[in-house]
């Protein structure tokens, strides 16, 4: 089976997402697209939508999300994909049912995910990777433990509806984070080739 051309990757924060995205979306040849370095460079820049924003992303809560669609079509429409959007690897969208439901509208200017895969790793391990990153890449929104419990919560009380959303369409796939990243990346393209639930 040919492994599926638009792949939404979801996990806690620190789960790997960005790491995992950059490495399987050259192999099935598609781009990658981290939703957060989209919102990061936005609201870096100062733009109108950067301001909108920023309260949000500082704070951990979660971007509106008709914000977030205009987001997302736009990075995927530029100019070098010739305007159009075909395969994606996401990271960090969709986070909500309200967003899932939003792009699996026939109108809508992202086409949904073939696959969901969830990147399964535990609390404590999140603390750690977080502090790492904070260390060494400076990110400010993971350098507070309160923030990074407050994402956490988030996380939990919105994306458990979405797994449930893309388990019920058969699409979702969870892929144990918590080991090696080579022994990660190995087992999510498996459990995309085979459609393995759980991997």
């Amino acid at each position: 089976m040919l492994a599926p051309v638009r792949i939404v990757l979801v996990g806690p924060p620190g789960s790997g997402k960005g790491t995992q995205g950059r490495i399987v979306a050259p192999r099935l040849g598609v781009p990658y697209l981290s939703t957060g370095e989209v919102l990061r460079a936005q609201i870096s820049a100062g733009t109108d939508l950067g301001r909108r924003i920023a309260d949000a992303v500082e704070g951990g809560d979660l971007v509106p999300d008709d914000l977030m669609l205009a987001v997302v079509a736009e990075a995927l429409r530029a100019p070098e994909r010739d305007g159009t959007v075909a395969g994606y690897v996401l990271d960090g969208f969709p986070r909500t049912c309200a967003q899932a439901e939003a792009i699996d509208r026939a109108d809508s200017p992202v086409p949904p995910p073939d696959a969901v895969v969830q990147l399964a790793i535990p609390d404590d391990e999140t603390h750690r990777r977080l502090a790492r990153r904070a260390a060494v890449d400076g990110r400010v929104d993971d350098a507070d433990p309160s923030v990074i419990d407050r994402r956490l919560r988030v996380y939990a009380e919105e994306t458990q509806p979405l797994l449930d959303h893309y388990r019920r369409q058969g699409k979702l796939v969870t892929v144990d984070g918590d080991r090696p990243l080579d022994e990660v990346t190995a087992a999510l393209l498996a459990a995309l080739a085979t459609g393995d639930e759980d991997a």
